[in-house]
């Protein structure tokens, strides 16, 4: 057995906004829906509030007006958990607490037929801890949708320990006759998304807490360089920062308080504070009705050096050597054996952060990575007290020649998006290694989740299958707390490759 056939009933239980959202996708593809919620009226309220919803796709001629009528006449309020004893798929949606979801599947169990498929769309919780309350946990299967459920393709099929390959693939299947884009996952904590995202967030938040950059500047180099739709401080003012730590600490926890996970002491005070995003009017920024948005930090404008010697190859960075000729300035390219960098006039160099410090050198500005160089419109640098003015300016003023704005920020190894982009290749490559998913479903769960511009292996294979390694081994160095130690699995990947290169 495949995909549901749409004579069979589905049932939702639980009428919040995601169980409202995936009542509705299985509405429109074709679906009797009943919904069920333990507080009377509930039911009846959300199925006149989906109803709304769709008399406004049809206002957007996103709906045709006869679709509407048949769908709601396809959906109906239950009014106990016996009404659903002949659907052939049950996906619940309550409160996120392991007890109460072991609860509703021993009653559900009770009522519907062996061949019901029963499923549960929890973000945080173990789904082989859920179905264990089950004489078959075999029928048991996640189904992770995100929000809102009718917009967003992606779903997150979770195999638990004890999920029957035959129940997995029927709820793949269905999702994707859904009109969803399904990955495949093993029941780990953070499933494929919410494990591999963590960096994003606590990255941006750790450069912050040491002072490298105030929040609108980091949110902007990982926009105008980094290529993500939103920086982390803003993007977690919109999921709301109590929802946002409460994913961290349940992945941190569920990890046995793996380094690599440890929430950020400064979201938490945030959070103590009340301070929960736009639906309390505060959160990284002031989201009240006459405040503005702090605006990043901008370097002054400063002249272009005449110009400069690149040694080496830039390695993920080489675009540049292009674009610096365009705005008219001479490059001089020389080979290096050890360490690529450009020199600039002053005698002072300008390199890719590497996960080393500009303190540890003479006189070093790092400039940070980007998605794109040419496409980028702003660059972040680096650099430390020691480093000379002349020095300083003679990099801002090269990259503002090209066209970018330039944000100086603190001597941060691995500044912002390198090692953000860094320990997401990471982590991806450990969850591959482990069994989580798949490279393919990876890529696409990062960027139909969470709308990255390029998928963690994508990624990998455009800076280079070491690249991430290095990064973090120096980082590792500096920060020994385990943090950025990077995994076995990368350091295979890594050492892999330069074996294939002929490296002894």
């Amino acid at each position: 057995m495949t995909a549901l056939d749409l004579s069979s009933p589905v049932a939702v239980v639980g009428t919040g906004t995601m169980g409202q959202g995936i009542a509705q996708v299985a509405l429109t593809a074709g679906h009797v829906v009943r919904l069920y919620d333990a507080v009377p009226g509930r039911a009846r309220d959300a199925t006149a509030a989906i109803g709304a919803r769709l008399d406004r796709l049809v206002e957007k001629d996103r709906l045709a007006a006869a679709d509407r009528d048949a769908a709601r006449a396809r959906l109906l309020p239950a009014e106990a958990l016996t009404d659903l004893a002949d659907c052939t798929l049950v996906v619940e949606a309550v409160l996120e607490q392991l007890d109460v979801k072991q609860q509703l599947m021993r009653d559900l169990e009770d009522i519907v037929g062996e061949d019901c498929l029963l499923a549960t769309n929890t973000s945080s919780l173990s789904v082989t801890a859920i179905g264990a309350a089950l004489r078959n946990p075999g029928r048991f299967v996640g189904l992770h949708f995100f929000n809102p459920a009718p917009v967003l393709p992606l779903v997150e099929v979770v195999s638990g320990f004890a999920t029957d390959v035959t129940s997995a693939t029927r709820a793949y299947e269905m999702s994707r006759a859904w009109g969803k884009t399904p990955v495949a996952c093993a029941d780990t904590p953070g499933f494929i998304v919410n494990r591999i995202a963590r960096p994003f967030y606590a990255e941006a938040f750790a450069a912050y807490e040491a002072q490298a950059a105030d929040p609108a500047t980091i949110d902007a180099v990982l926009r105008e360089s980094g290529g993500f739709k939103m920086g982390a401080f803003e993007l977690t003012d919109l999921i709301g920062q109590d929802v946002n730590e409460a994913v961290t600490h349940s992945v941190w926890q569920s990890f046995f308080q793996d380094v690599r996970f440890t929430p950020s002491l400064a979201q938490r005070r945030l959070v103590e504070s009340g301070r929960l995003g736009r639906k309390t009017g505060h959160g990284w920024y002031d989201h009240g009705d006459d405040a503005e948005l702090p605006e990043p930090h901008t370097a002054e404008p400063a002249q272009a050096p005449a110009y400069v010697v690149v040694e080496g190859d830039l390695g993920p960075a080489a675009e540049l050597v292009a674009l610096i000729r365009e705005a008219g300035i001479v490059v001089r390219e020389e080979e290096e054996d050890h360490g690529t960098r450009m020199v600039l006039p002053g005698g002072g160099q300008l390199a890719l952060a590497d996960g080393q410090t500009s303190v540890e050198f003479r006189d070093v500005v790092y400039f940070d990575l980007a998605l794109d160089y040419r496409g980028a419109g702003r660059i972040a640098l680096s650099a430390s007290q020691d480093t000379a003015s002349q020095t300083l300016t003679e990099a801002t003023g090269l990259f503002q020649a090209l066209g970018k704005n330039v944000s100086v920020v603190g001597d941060a190894p691995g500044m912002i998006v390198a090692r953000t982009v860094a320990r997401i290749v990471d982590l991806a490559h450990d969850a591959v290694a482990k069994g989580v998913a798949t490279e393919e479903d990876v890529d696409t769960a990062m960027r139909l989740g969470v709308n990255y511009p390029l998928g963690p292996f994508e990624w990998s294979r455009r800076l280079g299958r070491s690249w991430a390694y290095d990064l973090l081994d120096d980082l590792h160095l500096r920060d020994p707390s385990g943090r950025y130690a990077p995994s076995l699995a990368l350091y295979r990947h890594a050492y892999a490759t330069e074996k294939r290169e002929g490296t002894p």
